[in-house]
């Protein structure tokens, strides 16, 4: 270990990475200039702040992804990447609520209830008249008509008031956030109407009655008044993959549940991995994965034909598809921004980069199993599994076209048993398997994937 006898300045100099043998500001005893000068004190000081924030995430999880996420409030990536941490660590990351969230993400027992100043067009000067009147001015909001009549309509603007409706912070008031959009256009005249007779000194009959009354008929009057407040004819709310888009749109990413939620326990029959999982995989590697499209961009080829790259993602993550001509050709109608699809495809590296090129793809509606019967005699008769094993390599067809699996259940009531047949015994047609497989003797039937 090489000691520092002196120091003196020699101007402005170059400093080099550790380890490299150039100029450095540092003399030794010998008027040479060390090579390899790292402050001790540097490295020590971030070991340490390492060791603290990987205590506080073992031992106070909530607490320290809260944190992050407050830290990350104003990055729309981040808070996507910690909240999906926070979905493997088992931690539910509430929607935003008018009458619970604070301006920060609030710690609360395995969950984490997100922060206004996370909701996107929601400016500071509008998160504290929201706070302001939720805790000055009657507490708890009892209704969106209420909501407007007590904060200030200049800094929380409909771009705000639609962007926490189509978000779920209204949600605990009323969950048809379609019916809630309508009702802004009469609910903010309304309002406005309110704060005008306020500022000149005019009463409606309900304030006349108020200001002789007690404290709680106050309450009582406003309430009917609330109650009296215009509102839209009824409407249905907007069906949930058309929700959870508008979600995202005005989010920034999913927070009730994603799209693909729905599917995913169904979908592992297809054996598919996550996007987050690509990098794991090697070149060349076949694999299929349950995706939604993000993005869709076509292009022309200098052949004149038609080719796509897609932006997709998973609960795990993102990940970009290339779409060649000859794929194009046959899977065009499928590839449109938001379609739920099982693709199947080849993982290619180009230096850096990951891409997965689509070979196939299905929307996850129309993907079938074919679920077959099995007696225990049959299971152990090993004429009747050679001749089941033939049927189905038969079936299988083309190399890689195989994408329809096939279940067994052998047994019946409680004593049935589920069998997954690997991806070698895959059926390329579901209907003439399911013809091979009856005229052989086996009860074989054609199922969706998932149930309707």
């Amino acid at each position: 270990m090489v000691k520092i006898v002196s120091r003196k300045s020699l101007g402005k100099q170059s400093v080099y990475d550790i380890g490299v043998a150039k100029d450095h500001n540092f003399l030794l005893a010998n008027s040479s200039i060390a090579s390899n000068c790292f402050n001790k004190s540097h490295s020590t000081a971030y070991a340490y702040v390492t060791y603290q924030t990987a205590y506080l995430k073992a031992n106070y999880p909530v607490e320290y992804m809260t944190a992050l996420l407050t830290a990350s409030s104003g990055d729309r990536d981040k808070i996507e990447k910690y909240r999906e941490n926070c979905q493997r660590m088992g931690i539910v990351v509430q929607p935003p609520d008018l009458n619970r969230s604070e301006e920060d993400f609030t710690p609360q027992k395995d969950k984490i209830l997100f922060g206004l100043s996370a909701v996107k067009n929601l400016g500071q000067g509008a998160i504290e008249n929201i706070l302001q009147a939720r805790e000055k001015a009657g507490g708890k909001f009892e209704s969106l008509a209420d909501f407007c009549d007590r904060v200030e309509l200049r800094l929380v603007n409909r771009r705000a008031l639609e962007t926490l409706i189509l978000c779920g912070a209204f949600d605990s008031l009323q969950s048809n956030r379609r019916q809630l959009i309508n009702d802004l256009d009469v609910v903010i005249p309304w309002a406005q109407n309110r704060a005008k007779e306020r500022e000149m000194g005019q009463m409606n009959l309900f304030d006349l009655l108020g200001s002789t009354s007690s404290n709680t008929e106050q309450q009582n009057n406003d309430s009917e008044a609330f109650e009296q407040a215009p509102s839209s004819p009824p409407v249905e709310d907007y069906p949930l993959q058309e929700k959870l888009k508008l979600e995202k749109e005005n989010l920034g990413f999913y927070v009730s549940e994603h799209p693909l939620n729905c599917v995913r326990q169904a979908a592992r029959i297809l054996s598919p991995i996550n996007l987050n999982q690509l990098f794991a995989q090697k070149s060349k590697t076949r694999i299929s994965a349950v995706v939604m499209l993000n993005e869709v961009k076509k292009i022309i080829t200098k052949k004149g034909t038609p080719m796509a790259f897609i932006q997709m993602e998973d609960i795990t993550g993102e990940a970009e598809g290339i779409i060649f001509p000859n794929t194009y050709e046959r899977i065009e109608s499928l590839i449109t921004e938001n379609a739920r699809l099982i693709v199947w495809g080849k993982v290619e590296r180009r230096e850096e980069q990951l891409q997965l090129i689509i070979e196939d793809a299905e929307a996850v509606e129309q993907v079938k199993m074919i679920m077959l019967e099995i007696t225990p005699e049959q299971a152990l008769d090993r004429a009747v599994n050679s001749n089941l094993k033939g049927i189905l390599q038969e079936q299988s067809g083309s190399k890689n076209q195989t994408k329809i699996p096939v279940i067994a259940t052998i047994g019946k009531g409680k004593q049935r048993q589920f069998i997954r047949f690997g991806p070698k015994f895959w059926v390329q047609d579901e209907r003439a398997a399911v013809i091979s497989l009856n005229q052989a003797g086996f009860s074989a039937r054609a199922e969706p994937l998932l149930p309707g």
